[in-house]
């Protein structure tokens, strides 16, 4: 029986209460039987992410590496496969079988040190996330989530959380970001959008030198990635003697390497700080749920905001 590394336990039962608990109960034999079914025997250390489990396999009938993903059942999950499937390995790891009522996948395998190794190089790490993203922006599939639906909801967020909660930004760095929401938002291309994608979901690979993983499956404007791609690089950018500066030189990297326009770029990534500024004093963040250290990224998400505003 695989086991289930014991932070995933935790963290998904934290998260998600009962339903997670009964998740985790079911999650050894879901894999068991996923490992019968698809001819897989495990063949390395099981690892996870914040949703889901990871159980390196190789397959009986011809040795090949892969691995078994099964996340927990979450709407924002559900066309994980569909991008996979719109890329046929393109820029991303390959898709091999599919279980959509478990949320489980057979993947690729791809090393497992990440983009995020390279800390002390970001224009090197924003080069390298542009030039994929370039190859990631192919038509998007029927039936993903469409951007431009959301647009109007996001807006109306920013709007009650700026009168509901206490901040220092300042309004025109909130109404920036509700103008990129019914401007930019409400227009976009029905281009496959990762969602997701920042520095630890960038995999070093053999078939490619990097491939993604964890894409969430939108469609949309690739430039929207700008700003997931940014806050990924904050703790480097806390250091900044110039943070304005230093933030729109890593915009404009990866926007020449993607191919994409700077100021939407920009503006997106306006808008992912603003939000970022509310969500943490709603819910804190991954790396701080509270305290001294989730004030001080706090803080600082507001400081990016502002010094964002074209």
């Amino acid at each position: 029986m695989v086991g289930i590394p014991e932070a995933l336990v935790r963290g998904t039962i934290d998260r998600e209460g009962d339903s997670g608990a009964r998740w985790i109960s079911e999650l050894p034999s879901i894999i068991e039987d996923l490992l019968q079914r698809w001819d897989c025997v495990p063949d390395g250390e099981v690892t996870h992410g914040g949703v889901g489990v990871v159980v390196p396999v190789r397959r009986r009938t011809d040795a090949r590496p892969c691995v078994v993903k099964v996340s927990f059942p979450h709407p924002g999950n559900v066309h994980e496969p569909d991008a996979f499937e719109a890329w046929a390995g393109r820029g991303a790891v390959r898709l091999h079988r599919r279980d959509d009522a478990r949320f489980a996948l057979l993947l690729e395998r791809a090393r497992t040190s990440t983009l995020a190794a390279l800390e002390s190089d970001d224009e090197t790490v924003m080069t390298i996330a542009g030039r994929l993203s370039h190859r990631l922006a192919v038509p998007a599939p029927p039936g993903l989530p469409r951007l431009r639906d959301r647009a109007d909801a996001w807006a109306a967020e920013l709007r009650e959380n700026a009168a509901g909660l206490s901040h220092t930004l300042p309004p025109r760095v909130v109404d920036a970001a509700v103008a990129t929401a019914r401007e930019l938002g409400r227009a976009q291309p029905d281009t496959l959008v990762h969602g997701d994608l920042h520095a630890r979901n960038i995999l070093r690979a053999d078939r490619e030198p990097w491939l993604a993983v964890d894409p969430k499956g939108y469609a949309g404007d690739p430039a929207y990635d700008a700003g997931t791609l940014l806050k990924s690089r904050a703790l480097n950018l806390m250091q900044a003697d110039d943070l304005p500066r230093a933030a729109r030189r890593l915009l404009d990297v990866f926007a020449e390497a993607a191919r994409l326009d700077r100021e939407r770029c920009s503006r997106w990534a306006q808008f992912h700080a603003v939000q970022a500024a509310f969500w943490g004093r709603r819910h804190g963040f991954r790396i701080a749920r509270s305290g001294p250290r989730r004030d001080h990224i706090t803080e600082f998400a507001d400081r990016l905001a502002e010094s964002l505003v074209v």
